[in-house]
């Protein structure tokens, strides 16, 4: 089992943490671009046997993750992964309980679950607390923890891993919102909550890293308000004119997906700065909005049989399928299977480009 910390500007806390784990297996450090002033630590970390690899400047922790994928993918092809962080969050013993996780049955994913117990800084109880809602609201699919940086995964994942767009703190909420789109097996493994100095190690940005991990979700859950706007105004004078529900709902729908795609398509699952292709990407959706609109039909007709409200019955209706429309839509009508191939091969371009190419990193 290989043993992956993405590190940036670390303090002491990391070489104690090398030699903690002992012989627990190889240990590839990635620094960030933390610079000439945490030379030393670096060098302190590769005498207790880690290895070190660099990049030149800061590229963000998701990016460090992926520089640290594609080196074991070539020089540990067949071990597991375990990703730790470097601020001493995670005990060698929890670090040891998740690995021992993925060899039991091998998941598809193993997270260190913090259970957020004791004293835990405000904005890290409510940072937590509010992105495991809005997950849950997006998936249906609770977890203890959504912003664990304890994770395990096996090395048949690591192409995968390697396809999933983002470079930031982003990345790891991405991971998890593409493996529930995938049916994914996911196994939480409950850890120690360990925050120390109110974790003022931490180069989490609130403002910009907020930024990007909510962007997506609340993205999607605005653009489906304006649809969801736009299909109750259209339906209720489609109904006025005809007093049919069924041809007001065909209207209505037809005139909202219309929407609702082109802004999904430009905005919410941009990948790399590109649009998802518009033929393929439009064919799936018209797929989609078409078994959604009989999902919406039968919903409406029936809900509205019991409640006798036509109002109720809509909202009922759309927020029955509203997940459902997310998970398919993320993982299937944009996918990123492709888009985030190309986002990879753009970054690794630059990179080569700037002579930092991941594939030519070297222990530092």
């Amino acid at each position: 089992m290989l043993i992956l910390i993405p590190a940036y500007e670390p303090d002491q806390r990391l070489p104690q943490l090398i030699a903690d784990l002992g012989d627990a297996g190889p240990i590839l450090i990635v620094d960030d671009g933390s610079g000439a002033a945490f030379a030393e630590i670096f060098a302190e970390c590769r005498r207790r046997g880690a290895t070190v690899i660099a990049h030149e400047i800061n590229r963000g922790k998701g990016a460090a993750l992926k520089t640290g994928f594609r080196y074991a993918e070539t020089h540990y092809p067949q071990e597991g992964i375990v990703c730790a962080d470097s601020d001493g969050q995670h005990s060698p013993v929890d670090i040891l309980r998740v690995a021992a996780e993925l060899g039991s049955e091998n998941p598809d994913m193993v997270l260190g679950a913090r259970r957020f117990t004791g004293k835990v800084p405000l904005r890290s109880r409510f940072g937590n607390g509010l992105t495991r809602a809005l997950f849950a609201l997006a998936t249906r699919r609770r977890l203890i923890d959504t912003q664990t940086g304890l994770r395990a995964y096996p090395a048949h994942r690591i192409p995968w891993l390697l396809a999933v767009p983002g470079d930031r703190f982003e990345y790891e909420l991405q991971l998890l919102l593409r493996a529930c789109a995938e049916d994914f097996s996911v196994r939480e493994v409950e850890i120690a909550t360990i925050y120390l100095d109110e974790n003022a190690s931490s180069h989490f940005r609130p403002i910009q890293d907020s930024a990007l991990i909510y962007r997506e979700l609340v993205s999607f859950i605005g653009s489906s308000l304006v649809a969801f706007a736009i299909d109750t105004a259209v339906f209720f004078a489609a109904f006025a004119l005809s007093g049919n529900i069924t041809g007001s709902a065909v209207v209505a729908r037809l005139t909202s997906a219309a929407t609702n795609y082109t802004v999904n398509r430009r905005w919410v699952f941009r990948r790399g700065g590109q649009a998802a292709p518009l033929l393929s990407s439009l064919l799936r959706y018209a797929a989609l909005a078409a078994t959604i609109l009989v999902a919406n039909i039968v919903l409406l007709h029936a809900v509205h049989a019991v409640v006798g409200s036509l109002l109720v019955a809509k909202i009922t209706t759309e927020i029955s399928l509203f997940a459902a429309s997310f998970l398919i839509q993320r993982g299937l009508v944009y996918s990123s299977k492709i888009t985030g191939r190309r986002e990879h091969d753009r970054v690794a371009a630059a990179a080569r480009e700037a002579g930092d190419a991941p594939t030519n990193l070297v222990p530092k």
